[in-house]
């Protein structure tokens, strides 16, 4: 038991850089998701096609491979030649690639909307911006919820990837411990902050879906 309160520091400042890592990424690739996904369904078939091709860029290749690139080829490349550290590179990578997953899902929840509640916002008056604000983003909101949470969850496990660019979070902290220490001790308490962080996040929108499943009645 004091083995494990002793190495408690270095895994609750690990898993403080996977918390910030996790929301970071939503912060960011929710709302760029979001305009993907209305940019993808909207009349303009350019701007359709181009937002097609970077959501099967991004989900067609490991979110790793994103990673590696941004942080070890981009200096490289002509033009751009920016060279990240190692926080704001995994950032980036990890918010374009779910953004293009949650443009699916925002758009799969959009395109579920009757048409007919289009027309009848365009009887009324509404813009085309209020419709999408006022009716349709809030059903489409209780509609993708199940989904959504699934990615949200997988993100939190996927922030274990950030360990390839020496990124102190939660699973290198471990690893450190266990390679100093000749226990795999540190790599089951890392299992159960995981386990403690998913578990937030599924009671979470569990009443979140039964919230809106009693104003659906």
């Amino acid at each position: 038991m004091d083995y494990l309160i002793s190495i408690l520091g270095p895994l609750i400042e690990g898993a403080g850089v996977t918390l910030k890592m996790f929301f970071v990424t939503l912060a960011l690739s929710v709302p760029l998701g979001l305009a993907l996904a209305l940019i993808r369904i909207s009349r303009s078939r350019t701007a359709s096609t181009l937002v097609n091709g970077y959501i099967w860029l991004m989900r067609g290749t490991p979110l790793m491979l994103q990673m590696l690139f941004i942080y070890f080829a981009l200096p490289f490349v002509p033009i751009i030649g920016i060279r990240l550290p190692d926080f704001p590179a995994a950032i980036v990578a990890f918010s374009l690639n779910y953004a293009a997953y949650f443009a699916e899902i925002f758009r799969a929840g959009i395109q579920s909307i009757d048409r007919g509640q289009y027309e009848a916002a365009k009887v009324l008056g509404l813009s085309y911006g209020q419709t999408m604000r006022r009716i349709i983003l809030p059903q489409m909101t209780r509609r993708i919820l199940p989904p959504f949470s699934n990615e949200t969850i997988t993100l939190v496990k996927d922030t274990s990837l950030i360990y390839v660019l020496a990124m102190n979070d939660l699973l290198r902290a471990a690893r450190g411990i266990v390679q100093r220490d000749f226990t795999t001790s540190p790599f089951l308490v890392a299992a159960v902050f995981y386990l403690a962080m998913t578990l937030v996040l599924t009671i979470g929108f569990q009443r979140l879906e039964k919230k809106y499943a009693v104003h659906d009645e």
